[in-house]
């Protein structure tokens, strides 16, 4: 993907230099290897700081919500859906837009790519022929990339962009996954056992918040766990306020997640948090053969009603 590098360059500097965007969103190198960063450009002098990478992980969507200006922005495919959503959710006008569609080839995961080199401090990071060249003092590893993907990212089936209006490749093949075998082995858990099983999931969880804060749908301007009148849940570690937090979170999220691993990524501890996240979402595709973000033009199966809606003990 990096040589997606000089086309998002070209076609940012076109846009701004032309008028028609106020803003480009897209990424530029972090300070420290295996990192990008979000950037926004407003002058066409600085396009040549925007990059592509297999670290470009951030959901740019999170950006988009409530802005009035014209933006253009870099979209991978679970972004584009996030914005199909914002749209939607009418969070952002479909004509402010500006995407810069990008064919993701997946992205990489810093921690697996840390724990192949056994923590070892890495200097400098190239990516050729499906391999990651790693390099640091004393050493040089490659790695096959497929073994450093994101855990989101080995599971995708839709790495094209759903919207765009400039597009930076032909569309790649979709994959077919299972994409829930981690969750049928927790739905054929007893109860207690599932209870068990979360608890300990959750067991290095420090409110942090992190998760929300990076997730493209948390764009509540007060959240349930902020309210103070009446409070909903305590802001203590207490393993009922961890627990309520993360359940809530993830019914606020229910078939309008994407499953773009915005928030698995920037939990500080590493928990597994899209397992909830994921449990709804199978929820919604076989109960109302729904996957979220693919068209802006229709509202998510849970705002909305139907009198055909599964569930006959609501009439």
């Amino acid at each position: 993907m990096t040589e997606y590098t000089q086309k998002i360059r070209e076609i940012a500097k076109k846009l701004l230099s032309e008028g028609k965007v106020d803003v480009v969103i897209g990424f530029r190198e972090g300070t420290v290897p295996l990192m990008a960063e979000p950037c926004l450009v407003s002058d066409p002098a600085g396009v040549d700081q925007l990059v592509f990478n297999s670290f470009c992980g951030v959901n740019l969507a999170n950006y988009l919500p409530r802005r009035k200006d014209r933006i253009a922005v870099v979209a991978k495919g679970c972004d584009s859906r996030n914005m199909a959503q914002h749209i939607a959710e009418n969070q952002i006008n479909r004509d402010q837009l500006v995407i810069i569609g990008a064919p993701c080839t997946r992205m990489m995961d810093r921690r697996k790519v840390a724990a192949a080199v056994d923590g070892k401090d890495i200097t400098s990071v190239a990516e050729a022929d499906g391999r990651l060249t790693v390099t640091g003092p004393g050493f040089e590893k490659v790695l096959d990339r497929e073994s450093v993907l994101q855990d989101n990212c080995a599971i995708c089936v839709h790495v094209n962009p759903v919207l765009s209006d400039e597009m930076l490749a032909d569309p790649l093949p979709e994959q077919e996954k299972d994409r829930y075998t981690d969750i049928r082995e927790v739905e054929a858990m007893t109860p207690g056992e599932r209870y068990a099983h979360f608890e300990e999931l959750l067991s290095g969880c420090i409110r942090c918040y992190a998760c929300r804060n990076a997730c493209p749908l948390c764009y509540c301007p007060t959240c349930f766990v902020d309210e103070s009148k009446p409070q909903w849940v305590g802001k203590s570690i207490d393993p009922t306020d961890t627990l309520t937090f993360h359940f809530l979170r993830a019914f606020h999220c229910a078939g309008r997640c994407t499953d773009c691993g915005a928030c698995e990524r920037a939990c500080p501890v590493g928990i597994n948090v899209r397992q909830f996240t994921k449990k709804l979402e199978k929820d919604c595709k076989e109960l109302f053969d729904w996957e979220a973000g693919m068209s802006p033009d229709v509202r998510p199966p849970l705002d909305t009603f139907r009198p055909d809606d599964p569930g006959k003990f609501i009439k």
